[in-house]
């Protein structure tokens, strides 16, 4: 069983991503804040879940929670900051929207940045909410199980779209990651704008900077 809070009588944002790993598309991420006596079994890790019951359970956190938000970062950011920091940025993003202003924020895995409150991201000295980073903690509490599954659900979404554009690279299926048709389609058609020009595209070493028009 998941646990509800990390911070006992804290108002608590969990955060997580979705989207790290891939080849192409945009890093997105999720903050959550759930009612602090919160229960809900069928809340885990998104990867743990089917695409059916992580559609499920999306409707069920936004109705449950008292806020979440979703961050995105772009593919032309990501190229530009590196993923590790467009990651977290995703996750700022999403605290940013969130219409609760958590007291603590607890993240899934081992890194993180300081977030400050909006009205003082532009001050230098300006205080930041206390933050807790713990490894595997999407399968551990549940408001950063929630976030999983808000960023990975929406991530799904936008990169189900994009294969509309682009069906070739199969994404409907592999959402951006690195499967062989996915790099198989890279040897034949090259890249599109939304793929992640600084990544290894073909698992080579090599970095591969043709467009497809």
């Amino acid at each position: 069983m998941l646990l509800s809070h990390y911070n006992k009588g804290k108002v608590e944002a969990g955060c997580d991503e979705a989207g790290r790993g891939c080849l192409a598309g945009s890093v997105f991420a999720a903050a959550v804040i759930l009612p602090e006596d919160y229960h809900n079994d069928e809340l885990n890790d998104s990867k743990q879940l089917t695409d059916r019951r992580r559609k499920l359970l999306r409707g069920i956190i936004e109705r449950d929670a008292v806020a979440w938000a979703v961050g995105v970062v772009t593919p032309e950011e990501i190229d530009r900051i590196n993923i590790l920091n467009a990651s977290i940025l995703a996750m700022h993003r999403a605290l940013d929207q969130l219409t609760v202003r958590p007291e603590a924020i607890i993240v899934d895995g081992n890194r993180f940045k300081p977030y400050f409150e909006r009205s003082k991201r532009q001050e230098a000295r300006g205080k930041s909410i206390p933050y807790t980073t713990i490894v595997k903690g999407d399968g551990k509490y549940l408001s950063i199980a929630a976030a999983s599954i808000l960023a990975k659900t929406y991530r799904d979404d936008y990169m189900d779209a994009l294969a509309v554009e682009y069906p070739q690279y199969d994404w409907l299926s592999n959402k951006g990651y690195p499967t062989k048709k996915h790099r198989e389609a890279i040897r034949l058609y090259g890249i599109t704008p939304y793929h992640r020009k600084t990544f290894n595209m073909l698992g080579d070493g090599q970095l591969t900077l043709d467009f497809q028009d």
